[in-house]
């Protein structure tokens, strides 16, 4: 995932990314010994699937918000999922050509969480009284790469960090992290043989010596067959929180995905298909895993 074109979105891309992989060992790592074992040449030869953002539903936050980013560079608002024990929403947004990845935006139903933690969130939230998007200069992609990287709020208290983790991981997850990149995605479909099957993917990477998030197996699979993911267990780090006390917590992480061809193109070599004539889109019960990519239940196996 690196573009050559000097496009806002490209720019964004780019920034997003590279700030991204220096805060997962696990991008660099991968992506070195797939060109040690030549299956590529470099970043840009890997295909990324989809890029995730978590999100606040709070008023100017949430998935109404970060859309328009992608709504102005072309994108296109799909199908929406529904996380119903998690308390998540989700829409993701296909990409102007497919040489851009899919865009995957959640948001937290904050108004679904005990008052106590509904408090806490706007305590941090509530001084954002504009979208702050429609601040930005949409057509100047280092200025919207910064913005993914800019705290919206301030720097939460170890203790408010605690008690929302024990509540909703997720809603930990975002009051630190804010729009960080929670994860980048190889179409695994899309390398040589060898490596081109989740299955095969998987057992390349935990040669590395990387952990895979085992929730509902190591690999997830949509109930058409179509559609299968998997993903590293998220990269602990230490954080800094408000008054200078520290902790180690859940940041981002990698994930795998292999989109097989629609049964009327399943005649056709996989060289030749094309994006439109593989399975689309995402599937609720495979994602509804994934999110578990940086809770306790993984990190602290």
């Amino acid at each position: 995932m690196k573009f050559d074109e000097k496009k806002p979105l490209d720019i964004a891309l780019n920034d997003l990314f590279e700030r991204y992989s220096e805060g997962v060992p696990a991008v660099k790592q991968i992506t070195a010994a797939l060109v040690e074992k030549g299956v590529v040449a470099s970043q840009q030869d890997i295909v990324n699937d989809h890029i995730a953002f978590r999100t606040l539903g709070v008023q100017h936050l949430g998935i109404a918000s970060l859309g328009k980013i992608f709504l102005h560079y072309g994108y296109t608002q799909r199908d929406h999922y529904h996380f119903e024990k998690k308390k998540l929403g989700a829409y993701w947004f296909s990409p102007p050509k497919a040489v851009y990845p899919r865009i995957f935006i959640s948001e937290l139903r904050v108004d679904e969480l005990s008052p106590e933690a509904q408090q806490i969130i706007k305590k941090y939230t509530a001084g954002i009284d504009n979208d702050p998007v429609d601040a930005l200069d949409l057509d100047n992609g280092a200025e919207v790469g910064a913005f993914f990287q800019k705290p919206l709020w301030e720097r939460p208290t170890k203790a408010d960090y605690q008690r929302l983790l024990d509540e909703n991981e997720y809603a930990a997850w975002v009051i630190y992290n804010r729009y960080y990149l929670n994860h980048y995605t190889i179409s695994v479909h899309a390398l040589k043989n060898g490596y081109n099957t989740i299955e095969d993917f998987n057992t390349f990477v935990e040669g590395l010596g990387i952990r895979l998030n085992t929730e509902g197996g190591k690999i997830k699979t949509s109930p058409d067959g179509l559609l299968s993911q998997s993903s590293t267990v998220a990269e602990m780090k230490e954080a800094l929180f408000a008054g200078g006390e520290t902790l180690a917590i859940a940041g981002s992480y990698v994930e795998f995905a292999e989109r097989r061809p629609l049964p009327e193109f399943s005649h056709i070599p996989a060289e030749q298909l094309t994006t439109a004539q593989r399975r689309e889109g995402f599937e609720t019960g495979n994602a509804d895993k994934i999110f578990e990519s940086t809770y306790t239940s993984q990190t602290k196996q």
